[in-house]
């Protein structure tokens, strides 16, 4: 790992002079290191080399970020079709150098019209049905992604539409060598054979996992692909690929759904305004609700803003031991408030508000954890209180699957766009070459706590709550200079905060600071990436009351820093992607 450029200790102008920049330890043990990359005029961070490659080659014609992201996706989608595609949602931050406006577009999935908030409980036993929790169709959104990159492309493409589907049309033609990473989730599924369809992709005739370096090659998903390439994501929201969608989700094996051709027909992407904070001098935006990620990250920040971190080590008990305490708190906040605002009101201001957190850092102790934090009571309206939020908190399993991509074009537009099918292979359900998604078990899988709803139950035509968290970082002149986000699942806030931490606080360049060992929490248990070095700091964490917890943190991370006169790419070691750009 690269230690970062000294060039960056004289640009950066949010610490003082005197601030010690603590060394930064290496990523855990059987990763593979990368470069920092460097370019002057685009570049594109993804998850698979395959699919940078097809967005680069639209970048170096001229495309747009948008275009480029809609290349790399479609890749994606066949090279991991394990964590997104055309089948599931996405969220897109998209800053237009040319307007100078920062906007967000919503492209999560909504649950049927038929959809009712005991979709996942046993009526006679009032006990959660977990087979029907992430199988089959009942946990089957209505996919939201080709609305989204149909609405986003509109207003900020520059090549037409259906070139941008070529590299993965003639790509899912002629086959790609499977990955060591695809080959091993195929085999470590324990439902995925169980389902006909995916049974004849992804494994042998024997039932074998399809192997290592074989090549897949996937005519349906090209079909598919041409079709929405001619005719526009009503291609695929209507006719033929809308029949079977709903034939695949209400005939499912397991858990029959209840998706109709009316709910694709009717579905809809929503252009949403950006959430944004102060954070040591610059400017941090993301994903409001439905999505958690932004607010989360921003709270996060907000809290440790009070403390000084500049000197501290990521592997030393007192910066891990603040870290946790705010991430904990955010997470309270996030379990009760946070819901699709078209169904629930979210306190976003009230959250965020400087005397709120003032309050909610107040509350840490430098040398003893909390216990398991509970959720504050912010400002619920603008000039006071108001009235009591009369909703309960509630879970939602929020399984580590989902991609990530972060690029720039050669105009200075920025994106960042987080996408996915929820958990490894969705619901398992293949249909003309693609996934569906089983997003609904991100709504909370018991409707009712304590005599109150909670705020994220399912509703019919609603949206799950997600941890997705795209970010893109202004400095103090309004200049884009961070695009980051990573999969992950509901530790997507956390990676996402540590990488924001380490470029801000610690001046780490991208590389660096997406191989940081990985730490954070889900609101109680302290998180610390196994065979890291963060390990040695878990006896005084536990000294200090922490309930820690080591394991594997898979995190996804795509980070590009711009500079005035270049740009910097990091990608996850942990993961197969890489950083690319001329």
């Amino acid at each position: 790992m690269r230690r970062w450029l000294l060039i960056l200790l004289i640009l950066l102008p949010v610490l003082p002079a005197t601030a010690q920049v603590p060394a930064a330890p290496e990523a855990a043990s059987g990763q593979t290191a990368k470069p920092l990359v460097r370019a002057t005029r685009h570049m594109v961070a993804a998850a698979n080399p395959l699919a940078v490659d097809a967005g680069l080659a639209i970048l170096r014609r001229g495309g747009s970020a948008v275009d480029a992201a809609i290349a790399t996706q479609m890749v994606l989608n066949l090279v991991e079709p394990q964590s997104s595609g055309i089948g599931g949602g996405a969220f897109l931050l998209h800053w237009s150098a040319g307007e100078r406006r920062l906007v967000s577009y919503d492209g999560r999935e909504v649950a049927p019209a038929a959809a009712r908030p005991d979709r996942f409980i046993d009526p006679k036993e009032w006990t959660i049905d977990f087979r029907a929790l992430q199988l089959g169709g009942r946990p089957v959104g209505v996919p939201g992604l080709l609305r989204m990159l149909e609405m986003a492309h509109a207003r900020h493409g520059k090549l037409p539409w259906r070139e941008l589907f070529q590299p993965a049309i003639e790509l899912a033609e002629r086959g790609f060598a499977v990955s060591p990473r695809l080959h091993a989730l195929i085999a470590a599924d324990p439902a995925l054979h169980r389902f006909a369809p995916a049974r004849a992709y992804f494994y042998e005739p024997d039932g074998s996992p399809r192997a290592v370096g074989s090549r897949l090659a996937n005519p349906a998903l090209a079909d598919t692909l041409r079709r929405i390439a001619d005719g526009g994501a009503d291609a695929f929201y209507a006719g033929e690929i809308a029949a079977d969608i709903v034939r695949a989700v209400r005939e499912a094996p397991l858990s029959p759904g209840d998706m109709t051709q009316e709910d694709l027909a009717t579905y809809r992407a929503v252009e949403r305004e950006p959430l944004c904070a102060p954070y040591r001098g610059y400017r941090v935006c993301g994903m409001g609700p439905p999505s958690s990620g932004g607010l989360a990250v921003l709270q996060i920040l907000g809290i440790l803003e009070r403390h000084e971190l500049a000197g501290l080590r990521v592997d030393s008990a007192e910066f891990l031991h603040l870290y946790r305490e705010a991430s904990a708190l955010a997470f309270a906040d996030r379990n009760l408030y946070v819901a699709d605002p078209g169904f629930v009101s979210v306190p976003v201001r009230g959250l965020l508000a400087p005397a709120y957190l003032d309050a909610r850092a107040g509350a840490i102790r430098p040398d003893r954890a909390m216990p398991r934090p509970a959720a504050g009571t912010p400002p619920l309206r603008d000039g006071g209180p108001g009235p009591r939020f009369r909703h309960a908190a509630g879970f939602s399993p929020e399984l580590p699957s989902t991609s990530h991509l972060s690029i720039v074009d050669g105009d200075g537009n920025v994106l960042a766009m987080t996408t996915t099918i929820e958990a490894a292979f969705g619901s398992r359900q293949l249909v003309r070459g693609f996934l569906l998604n089983n997003q609904l078990t991100d709504f909370s899988v018991r409707p009712e706590q304590d005599g109150r709803s909670v705020a994220n139950r399912v509703e019919p035509g609603k949206r799950p709550r997600s941890s997705m968290a795209p970010t893109i970082v202004f400095d103090a002149e309004g200049r884009p200079v961070i695009a980051v986000g990573s999969p992950g699942g509901a530790m997507i806030i956390n990676y996402v905060a540590k990488a924001l931490i380490a470029m801000i606080d610690w001046r780490l360049d991208p590389q660096a600071a997406v191989a940081l060992p990985n730490f954070g929490s889900l609101g109680n248990e302290l998180l610390l990436e196994r065979g890291s070095a963060l390990e040695a700091a878990a006896p005084a964490l536990a000294a200090m009351g922490h309930r820690v917890l080591l394991r594997d943190e898979t995190s996804g991370l795509q980070a590009i820093r711009l500079w005035p006169d270049r740009l910097e790419g990091g990608a996850d070691p942990r993961r197969e992607g890489r950083a690319a750009g001329d």
